[in-house]
């Protein structure tokens, strides 16, 4: 049950979020591995995003990839909250004193992430894909070709086989890592301060909810430069083995990025990130948090 409450409440968050996701992906993939100010920019930043994107590729492109979104979270998420909810209910998670520990945490959030992600990394790369696909006026990185999530995963598996599924796996475990201890280590850090602090009344939604949001300013910072390597690694091109184009993984890509885009690079799409990692940070954990409130009080 821990696992399904996670996975809906992730799910939930990501159906507001999605069309963040959408402008996220693009503001990450423009200028690609060129100076700043040598390229065309679509997207001036996340306002002019959605009205670009909606102006040309239509409003329903602002949801682009919900299928594979929604079945990603619900692996994911369902997995990593769902773990990390029973070393929580287990006690794992605090000292012999009782008191709660963010070493244990940070270390529990991310193991969790880590199991989660891998076996949803395909579910991912596709997303990518498919919300990369834009317009020839506006199009940015590369262009697969795909028209649905399930088109997508049988091509790429009778092309490059099982191997071709995991591309990028490796490489988009050390966003999920930095992303999922930090969020967990600090909503679970900042709810057991406030609560000895006194400021909210026991079990009150208010607790989760400035958690949350304490959280998703922490994942933000933390996960960016990660995540736009990662966004870079699934949708880059690749030869007919199914090797990538421009990327020899993780470190490669930060570095490239780094090199050719300067600091500021590692951080594109940062406005839309937070936008969007915010917002799904604060919901997921406020769903999750309450789903699992509603179903021990109905279960005792």
């Amino acid at each position: 049950m821990d696992f399904l409450m996670s996975g809906l409440a992730a799910c939930g968050a990501c159906v507001f979020t999605n069309p963040l996701e959408v402008v996220k992906t693009r503001m990450q993939l423009q200028g690609e591995l060129q100076a700043p100010g040598t390229y065309q920019r679509h997207y001036r930043n996340v306002f002019h995003a959605f009205i670009t994107i909606g102006k040309v590729d239509g409003l329903a492109a602002l949801q682009k990839g919900l299928a594979p979104a929604l079945l990603y979270q619900f692996l994911m998420n369902g997995i990593r909250l769902g773990t990390y909810g029973l070393a929580e209910a287990g006690g794992y998670l605090h000292t012999a004193e009782g008191t709660h520990s963010p070493a244990r945490s940070a270390a529990a959030g991310a193991m969790a992430g880590i199991m989660g992600a891998y076996l949803g990394s395909p579910i991912y790369m596709v997303k990518t894909h498919l919300q990369a696909q834009a317009a020839s006026e506006i199009a940015v990185g590369h262009q697969y070709k795909h028209q649905g999530m399930f088109q997508a995963l049988t091509e790429i598996g009778q092309k490059h086989g099982l191997v071709g599924l995991w591309r990028g796996a490796l490489g988009g475990l050390p966003r999920v890592i930095v992303g999922s201890s930090t969020q967990l280590c600090t909503f679970s850090s900042t709810k057991d301060l406030l609560s000895q602090w006194e400021i909210f009344p026991p079990e009150s939604w208010k607790l989760a909810l400035v958690a949350a949001m304490v959280s998703g300013i922490a994942v933000v910072l933390a996960m960016a430069p990660f995540d736009v390597a990662c966004t870079r690694l699934y949708n880059q091109p690749t030869d007919a083995q199914g090797k990538g184009l421009m990327y020899r993984g993780i470190l490669d890509a930060l570095l490239q990025t780094a090199r050719t885009e300067g600091i500021f690079g590692m951080y594109k799409g940062i406005g839309a990130s937070y936008f969007r990692l915010g917002p799904h940070t604060i919901l997921s954990l406020f769903f999750w948090d309450q789903l699992r409130s509603l179903y021990y009080t109905y279960t005792k």
